[in-house]
């Protein structure tokens, strides 16, 4: 069987190719590497660089493929704020017109990345696939949107909704890892950080044991077996959403702690006043998950936190 990843020389997507390769998967991949990296891809990857807004990039990408695991997209909160009408394009349009060329290919398979972002301020934890969305930013927004047209779609499809998303996978070619720039998640910030350049602690007066936020974080391996289950269990002809997450929750010290566990020496870090937006606890309800695809998570922070410090040795 032959899968397109879209967003495919990115962090997840790059993830989602080489472990798909492993499971005996054939792959196209699809990216544009605004963000991503095509020194992440395997040699066995049939990759076109090119964009889900070319009808003929689509469809040398769609070519010999049977589904499709749709991860491009612009996924950062700040600029999709700044710059809503270039996350309505790419996310939206590109989205629209993937599922457009997929339905001339004959292709109705198809697992997407979802997120968190769309519940927006959880009024319960943990966050149920059944609450209300009520995204907070222009992502999320467009997210859901991309939910709804594919379940008004006809397509046998599954959006899993990640939540934070972290780890590194060691494939044949090397550690496939975070690479963002800017990078705005946690667990590398933590690392990377020294005396120059000390983590932030957005707040110590939240709701919470230590007063740091808590967050649900998900190693990138268990999150892409997820994806293959997905692929593997996908509803005939209906849309379901899944979140995934690992149902338990980190706060910021402990991620901390993880990190000076995994360095072996002291993290700088520095107090800083809450951010406005943030919510105290995001945690993932994952009952779902682990009935509809017979999943669980099998790795924990302290090993996320260790495969990201190894990957960046």
């Amino acid at each position: 069987m032959r899968i397109l990843v879209t967003g495919g020389a990115g962090y997840i997507g790059s993830t989602a190719a080489a472990m798909l390769i492993d499971a005996g998967y054939e792959v196209n991949v699809l990216d544009d590497l605004s963000t991503g990296h095509a020194d992440s891809l395997s040699e066995k990857v049939k990759f076109v660089n090119g964009s889900l807004l070319s009808d003929t990039d689509l469809d040398k990408a769609l070519s010999d493929c049977q589904a499709v695991m749709h991860f491009a997209a612009k996924s950062l909160v700040g600029e999709s704020v700044e710059k809503p009408e270039l996350y309505e394009k790419v996310n939206v349009g590109g989205s629209k017109a993937l599922f457009s060329k997929m339905k001339e290919h004959g292709i109705s398979k198809i697992v997407l990345s979802s997120t968190a972002a769309t519940y927006g301020e959880p009024k319960r934890v943990p966050i149920s696939e059944e609450d209300e969305p009520a995204p907070k930013n222009p992502y999320g927004a467009t997210k859901l949107e991309i939910d709804r047209m594919v379940a008004a779609s006809g397509f046998s499809a599954i959006s899993l909704r990640y939540f934070n998303v972290a780890g590194a996978y060691k494939g044949k070619n090397g550690w496939l890892a975070e690479r963002h720039n800017p990078e705005t998640h946690l667990i590398p910030n933590v690392l990377r950080s020294n005396d120059l350049a000390p983590v932030k602690i957005f707040g110590t007066d939240w709701p919470t044991e230590d007063g740091t936020c808590v967050r649900d974080y998900i190693h990138v391996v268990d999150l892409i077996d997820a994806h293959i289950k997905a692929l593997q269990n996908l509803p005939e002809g209906k849309h379901e959403i899944i979140n995934l997450g690992s149902g338990d929750g980190y706060s910021v010290r402990e991620v901390i702690s993880a990190a000076e566990k995994a360095v072996g020496h002291k993290i700088s870090a520095i107090e800083s006043d809450r951010r406005a937006g943030d919510p105290a606890v995001l945690i993932a309800d994952v009952k779902k998950a682990k009935s509809f695809l017979n999943w669980s998570p099998t790795r924990g922070l302290d090993q996320m936190v260790l495969d990201t410090w190894n990957s960046m040795q």
